[in-house]
């Protein structure tokens, strides 16, 4: 049986690029190592250095050589492991750091807590929440709430105030001074949206042809009403499947303002 790591993970092949941001470079290194006899590892090793990429620094180097040895096996900022096959030498994986506010991308700002996102922030020339490029807010704003205020410093402090309603609802704040007045960020993970799955009622042989289920079979279908009154005349009777004989109109809907209108 496998030894797991602290991550879970059993094997590298079980990394992708959700979970390659939660492990570190040692850990890495060893799942790479206890997976060297597995089968599926040759024909993934390109792929899986690819995945490795989007959180490590990955660098290609030769154990033999001493000035690569120093500069990579021997630091200890970075874990080596070595390839598959022994000419193509070994690699060195470090975590990649965001440092600067520019570093974030869609695939590590899932990662960031709201305390970190704020001392980037921060870090980025006190410029506050205007000076960020659209882009990279565009990027934090799919994995935070954020939003803004400038007041004066005793008008955002006061009493039942915006900073005291925004830290009771899980906001995080970063107070930037703008002349006499404070420039308030306010920034909250989002939570993640479940995902809807749809179940289709209808079953189909295996020739494609529609399979009619029995009685008390499938509770999920719609009463078409009672067939009671309808002749027996069945071998002449066909069912129009189409897109227009099967439309179900939509509910009777009203806008807004006649809403309002019906209120008054």
């Amino acid at each position: 049986m496998k030894k797991k790591l602290k991550s879970g993970l059993e094997s590298v092949l079980d990394i992708n690029s959700n979970n390659i941001w939660t492990i570190d470079a040692r850990e890495v290194a060893d799942l790479w190592e206890i997976s060297r006899g597995e089968e599926e590892l040759a024909g993934s090793e390109n792929k899986l250095l690819n995945i490795i990429r989007l959180a490590f620094e990955v660098v290609h180097f030769n154990p033999k050589d001493e000035r690569d040895a120093a500069k990579y096996a021997e630091n200890k900022e970075f874990a080596t492991f070595h390839r598959l096959r022994e000419a193509d030498g070994c690699v060195a994986v470090r975590k990649r750091a965001i440092r600067r506010i520019t570093d974030i991308t869609y695939e590590n700002i899932k990662h960031l807590s709201a305390k970190q996102l704020l001392e980037l922030i921060n870090d980025n020339f006190g410029g506050g929440w205007d000076a960020i490029p659209l882009q990279i807010k565009d990027i934090i704003e799919s994995s935070f709430d954020v939003s803004t205020t400038t007041l004066p410093a005793r008008r955002l402090h006061a009493k039942g105030g915006t900073l005291e309603r925004k830290l009771k609802d899980g906001f995080e704040v970063l107070e930037v001074a703008k002349g006499m007045w404070v420039e308030a960020i306010f920034v909250r993970k989002k939570e993640p949206l479940e995902k809807v799955h749809l179940q289709n009622s209808v079953k189909y042989d295996e020739d494609g042809n529609r399979i009619e289920p029995e009685d008390g079979e499938n509770g999920d279908q719609l009463d078409l009403g009672d067939d009671s009154d309808k002749e027996d005349n069945n071998d002449e009777e066909t069912i129009d499947e189409t897109y227009y004989g099967t439309y179900i109109p939509e509910a009777d809907t009203k806008s807004e303002e006649e809403e309002e209108e019906l209120n008054v």
